[in-house]
């Protein structure tokens, strides 16, 4: 019932106009940030880790900031999933297209980490071009349906579950398919490995130079801003990365530590945005102690 009311709520603010409803998102993070809860604990525990430099009052800035993104960023979801495709493409621009244009007789990687802004440039994309992505299945089935729907509501996506492994995302980049990947959560120590992330060391999964080396992809990194004032979204398609995975023998924990530090950078330009909610270190090296 707690599911169907919450999709009730952004189903209803969607009529809103975008800047109304930019104030509403923003507003009611900054409410939640005030509460003592566990994501707010989680969050305030990666920015000390990965900008020790910072004031705690400037810590919590960042907190707060960032829950106002990221609240703003549930609601706007309501324009991904209900909103006609001509409004969803002028909420979010896209820039860069030109990069993907230049990949020719290669399959297509967008290489895209968890900004706030996420699902709405995967599925402003989506209203333009196919492509195949990957899922975490949900825990309340309503809303892992309700998930995919929304997230193929142009049937140009083709998702495959993480349960599902890698085999049916390779089959769909080799015919064409350009794969929508996301590269930067903590699934555990399986098949992962430690590469610093902000100089801490971070489970990270070396799937990356694994599909690059299996398809000869070309990764063209895919960065989602968050405008501010309610001026909308702004899909970023980077240079296509030439030099990557380096030549010589697979090195799992260096391609790993390249892309970490690629994605370092983008979260410096706009700190706010970058997904502190999550656990990034949950899984920690052996014999450190772990941290949330």
């Amino acid at each position: 019932m707690g599911t169907r009311l919450a999709l009730l709520l952004v189903w209803l603010l969607h009529f809103l106009p975008f800047r109304l409803l930019a104030v509403v998102g923003h507003s009611l993070g900054v409410l939640l940030s005030l509460l003592p809860t566990e994501r707010r604990r989680v969050a305030l525990a990666n920015i000390a880790l990965c900008f020790p430099g910072l004031s705690e009052d400037a810590r919590r800035r960042l907190v707060r900031a960032h829950f106002a993104a990221f609240t703003r960023s549930v609601l706007d979801r309501g324009i991904a999933w209900w909103s006609s495709r001509e409004r969803l493409m002028r909420v979010v621009q896209v820039e860069g297209w030109e990069h993907i244009a230049d990949v020719k007789g290669r399959p297509l990687l967008l290489l895209a980490p968890h900004f706030v802004g996420l699902d709405i440039g995967a599925q402003r994309l989506a209203a333009e071009r196919r492509a195949v992505s990957m899922y975490s299945r949900q825990k309340n089935p309503v809303f892992d349906a309700f998930l995919r729907a929304k997230r193929n509501r142009f049937g140009s996506v083709t998702l495959v579950s993480r349960q599902e492994g890698l085999r049916p995302v390779l089959r769909a980049m080799r015919a064409g398919l350009p794969l929508y990947y996301l590269p930067d959560m903590d699934f555990g120590a399986r098949d992962s490995v430690f590469a610093p992330f902000f100089g801490v060391p971070a489970a990270t999964l070396p799937a990356l130079s694994r599909i690059v080396r299996l398809t000869g992809a070309v990764v063209v990194p895919c960065i989602t801003e968050q405008l501010p004032s309610g001026a909308g979204y702004r899909v970023v398609l980077h240079p296509p990365w030439t030099a990557f995975p380096g030549p010589g023998e697979p090195d799992d924990v260096a391609e790993a530590r390249l892309m970490n530090s690629f994605i370092e950078g983008c979260v410096e330009r706009m700190p706010a945005q970058y997904h502190w909610l999550h656990k990034r270190f949950k899984t920690r090296p052996p014999g450190e102690p772990p941290i949330y």
